[in-house]
């Protein structure tokens, strides 16, 4: 049975939240009594965000920087004593394939969201743990699973946080920690990142994406999910959620 206050009183940390999914989960989580850190590189519409949202805080965080990684997780321990959740979300992506991508951009694109999963994870772990029941939600994409020329550094980066979160949960294990971590792969949502990516789709991929396009908030229900007590049990799960297109 779903009640309000799912999420009531726990202290959660969600990157790249001033904007698109990252902004769905924070309001998500708020909305069910999590206390929630704001934390981008935006830093200025991270606390507008905030400022939105009861109990919650924001923090200006360069996921690629592991002294602000360090940074925020002593503000978060100074302003509430523990760490319940991540949602590891920031990420970027450059429109390239293979032979258009420059060393730069896939470096780039790598850090952001392969590496600043890695630094959210390894910086966050010992407080998790100490939680007695932590849980990260790392978010890759669809486009980790299947072939999308048009995002190659992007489908690199997302590939590798699944790989990553494997890894990460038979260490938790191996280490009795009890941490659990899970992912989720969004389809086409209606965010900024999405509708940049419809300038270079062919239009019968356009279409067909917007077919099956949802909306911030049903990735943000998943997150909110993960993060609660309901899924507790879960842990390394992969999940798809495009409407059935990667199915297809």
């Amino acid at each position: 049975m779903v009640t309000k206050g799912r999420v009531e009183g726990k202290v959660v940390l969600v990157t790249g939240a001033a904007h698109g999914l990252g902004k769905a989960d924070a309001e998500a989580l708020s909305r069910e009594g999590a206390r929630v850190i704001v934390a981008d590189i935006d830093e200025g519409e991270a606390q507008r965000v905030a400022d939105t949202l009861p109990a919650a805080m924001a923090l200006r965080l360069d996921v690629t920087c592991e002294a602000q990684w360090q940074a925020a997780l002593e503000a978060i321990m100074e302003a509430h004593g523990r760490l319940d959740a991540l949602v590891n979300n920031a990420g970027i992506a450059v429109f390239e394939t293979v032979e258009q991508s420059s060393l730069e951009a896939f470096r780039r694109v790598m850090a952001v969201s392969a590496e600043g999963t890695f630094l959210g994870c390894k910086t966050c772990l010992p407080a998790l743990a100490a939680s007695g029941a932590g849980s990260i939600v790392n978010i890759a994409s669809v486009a980790a699973i299947r072939g999308n020329p048009a995002v190659f550094a992007y489908s690199a980066a997302k590939g590798a946080i699944l790989s990553m979160t494997r890894s990460l949960i038979v260490h938790c294990q191996q280490q009795d920690y009890p941490v659990r971590a899970n992912v989720v792969l969004p389809g086409s949502h209606d965010t900024q990142m999405v509708r940049e990516a419809y300038r270079f789709a062919p239009s019968e991929l356009r279409e067909a994406a917007q077919k099956h396009e949802g909306r911030p908030e049903h990735v943000a229900d998943l997150a909110l999910f993960l993060v609660s007590d309901e899924s507790i049990r879960l842990n390394g799960a992969e999940i798809v959620i495009d409407n059935g297109r990667s199915v297809k």
